[in-house]
């Protein structure tokens, strides 16, 4: 269904199922990443919990297992949508740079599909999978490591767990305080109008596809 005739729908597709699904499962290992760590280095939490090898066996494997749902994502035909949205969130722009320097309170009126503080929290949280990995394993299998890089990943992967604690925090607030975001990731669609008032930019790409004879993945009335 074109865009048009998604504005008579009611909802666009904001996110696919490739998309919906990364993002759950992405969130759950970094969920378990976070509980599991926490508990391993914060001693009275480590005493209450115990089991602390069972605890520990779990974050690695959670940590081994984290680039896996990106590389399953971009594995098949069912990728397209994903590439379409990873372009659009390495894209910067001035109205970006704008919107986020005024901390969203310029640039509205240009938004495309995603605001410069989504485009900011994916490159970090995206970055962050090799760095944790990589740090991960010279902490867990040490021995073929001098002292300075197993004391530089402790103290990389430590900092950089803790300031994901409070980006993925702050994310779980923020979506919590919009309900139509939030949804969209649940169901896949938001309101026409949504796209249209919010999104503007992003709304003039689906009125464009409506142009197109061949139907846009991310126009239809409903999720894909």
């Amino acid at each position: 269904m074109a865009a048009v005739d998604a504005r008579v729908a009611g909802s666009v597709v904001r996110f696919d199922r490739t998309e919906r699904a990364l993002h759950w499962a992405n969130a759950t290992l970094f969920l378990v990443l976070l509980a599991t760590g926490m508990i391993l280095y914060i001693g009275p939490l480590s005493a209450a919990v115990g089991r602390r090898v069972l605890v520990k066996d779990v974050h690695v494997i959670s940590g081994l297992v984290l680039p896996l749902p990106v590389a399953l994502a971009y594995a098949g035909t069912w990728r397209s949508g994903l590439q379409r949205d990873v372009r659009r969130l390495a894209r910067w722009s001035l109205d970006d740079r704008r919107w986020l320097l005024s901390l969203g309170r310029r640039g509205r009126s240009t938004l495309g599909k995603f605001n410069a503080g989504q485009k900011l929290n994916s490159i970090f949280v995206v970055a962050c999978i090799p760095v944790m990995l990589g740090t991960g394993a010279i902490m867990r299998w040490f021995g073929p490591f001098p002292l300075d890089w197993r004391t530089g990943a402790t103290f990389v992967h430590d900092w950089v767990a803790i300031v994901l604690l409070f980006v993925i925090v702050g994310h779980i607030a923020k979506a919590l305080s919009e309900p139509i975001a939030l949804r969209a990731m649940w169901r896949g669609t938001v309101p026409a109008r949504h796209a249209e008032l919010e999104h503007p930019r992003w709304w003039a790409e689906l009125e464009s596809d409506a142009d197109d004879p061949v139907p846009a993945e991310g126009t239809t009335g409903q999720p894909s």
